[in-house]
């Protein structure tokens, strides 16, 4: 598992980028924590740069749509998922295990 920050340091509605190879990005939506592949599959942009709707990341450059919980796209041009990843918080820190992938792109 790897460290990424401590739980109050990424408050609702906020993501940060952890610089794993692939970049994973951890989000905070309403309280629950996700962690997604960071690349959007469509082209080569940062989706912790996007923006957060609900359970929704929208990539910054072309509007594609990742759901967090599934790392489906809700919408074109990303036809690929991104990976989801687990995240756990161990006394106050968050972490994610990018070994324990939830969900697999195709």
């Amino acid at each position: 598992m790897i460290p990424v920050c401590r739980l109050e340091d990424l408050p609702a509605g906020e993501s940060v980028r952890v610089g794993t190879t692939p970049p994973i990005a951890v989000f905070n939506a309403g309280g629950e924590l996700y962690a997604i592949d960071d690349t959007c599959t469509h082209q080569d942009a940062s989706l912790s740069e996007g923006w957060l709707e609900g359970r929704l990341i929208e990539c910054p450059l072309h509007a594609a749509a990742f759901d967090l919980r599934t790392g489906q796209p809700s919408c074109p041009p990303a036809r690929r998922p991104v990976r989801t990843h687990r995240v756990t918080v161990i006394d106050g820190i968050v972490h994610v295990d990018p070994a324990a992938r939830e969900g697999t792109a195709a």
